[in-house]
């Protein structure tokens, strides 16, 4: 499935409005089972540009090859979300 604007946004609400980080991955992958849903460290991520800025928190878009991940700014080929916090 293609990730849309739609989706984004709506991904942007819950995760920005979670108690927590933790909470935020938990809650989306109840809400979306299909899409991978990852936490790393903010440090891990600081030479890429999320797609998302919440406050503390970023969401960047991974694509993956099946074997390697990459980031992408395209949500349409987005297949998972990684998710950060200051």
């Amino acid at each position: 499935m293609a990730m849309t604007p739609d989706y984004l946004r709506d991904a942007g609400e819950v995760i920005g409005a979670a108690s927590s980080l933790r909470d935020a991955a938990a809650i989306w992958r109840a809400r979306d089972p299909d899409m991978r849903v990852v936490l790393v460290d903010a440090m891990d991520m600081s030479d890429e540009t999320p797609a998302l800025l919440l406050g503390t928190r970023r969401i960047y878009l991974a694509t993956s090859n099946g074997h390697c991940w990459s980031i992408t700014q395209q949500p349409e080929e987005a297949t998972a979300l990684i998710l950060t916090q200051d």
